[in-house]
């Protein structure tokens, strides 16, 4: 059993940025760095087992609309990792975080083609691409973080099946390389585009990088639902780690009013029982809320 942590973005919101930018959580790389160390320390304080560096958003093409050249974006997108490595190691280095915990994990994050248009399509998977363009999208930030200083790469809020494809085939181009696939999903059963979450966990499983198969920015009254769905079609570890609910609205980048209260440790201790090893949060769960998370599935603060 591992916790991982929780919405990095909307944390660095309560936190004082306004992330109200087509970069989202990437323009704080830019603007504050020392405040996505803050937040990763933050995190790996409250228990998480494995942080994820703030390279959702962030892409080449991305950040050289923002004036940045070639050269620049590449550096920004190995600061992020970097700075997600540098606040474990600063964390690890201090024996009173030790404990009977395992070193945390730094995951690479690999957003959807729909984070870079930032108009709310990773939830619906509609692009007007070719799998050649979204295969050219992918392929250079991918590169890089493959070839980063994280520990695997997460890939994640992946809307479609196409969308996955393609990501599978860039893991199979990068042999010793791990990586979680993580999907949106409508309901119980389908991905964000419609597609059959049964037919994308299947196609997953069949690639060894595959870490885990899960489901993550979903709300979380679908999610021991499709934990069955991805249970029953591979035989790889399950990973949730879905947002706190409610609803986003994409033209103004914001949620609406405050988060629903949810029992984390019971939702989490459920998830855990119906298969999940692997269990954390995604926009508005904060610190606060994986460290209930980490108390009730590891309460005796012992290794995942």
């Amino acid at each position: 059993m591992a916790v991982l942590d929780g919405g990095l973005a909307t944390y660095l919101e309560t936190l004082g940025h306004d992330l109200a930018d087509d970069l989202w959580s990437a323009q704080v790389l830019l603007e504050d760095p020392d405040a996505i160390q803050r937040a990763h320390t933050d995190f790996l304080l409250a228990g998480a087992d494995c942080i994820t560096a703030v390279t959702y958003q962030a892409s080449i093409p991305g950040f050289v609309a923002r004036g940045l050249t070639h050269e620049g974006a590449v550096e920004v997108l190995e600061r992020a990792v970097t700075i997600a490595v540098e606040a474990r190691d600063v964390f690890w280095s201090d024996t009173r975080n030790r404990g009977q915990r395992l070193r945390p994990l730094v995951a690479a994050s690999v957003g959807p083609y729909g984070a870079y248009r930032a108009d709310g399509s990773e939830y619906t998977g509609e692009y007007a691409l070719s799998d050649g363009e979204l295969m050219g999208f992918h392929e250079g930030r991918w590169r890089i973080l493959a070839e980063s200083a994280a520990d695997l790469l997460a890939c994640e809020t992946i809307p479609s099946l196409r969308e996955a494809e393609v990501l599978l085939e860039l893991l199979r181009r990068t042999p010793g390389r791990w990586a979680w696939m993580s999907f949106s999903c409508r309901d119980g059963a389908h991905l964000s585009d419609g597609s059959p979450l049964a037919a994308a966990a299947g196609i997953c499983g069949a690639v060894p990088g595959v870490a885990a198969i899960g489901i993550n920015c979903t709300r979380p009254e679908f999610v021991a639902e499709l934990i069955s769905v991805v249970r029953n079609s591979t035989e790889k570890p399950i990973i949730v780690y879905p947002n706190a609910g409610g609803r986003y609205h994409a033209e103004r980048k914001s949620w609406e009013g405050d988060p629903p209260q949810h029992d984390w440790p019971a939702l989490v201790g459920k998830w855990r029982d119906l298969g999940a090893t692997v269990i954390g949060g995604c926009c508005r769960v904060g610190p606060e809320d994986t460290s209930l998370m980490r108390g009730h599935l590891l309460p005796s603060g012992g290794p995942p």
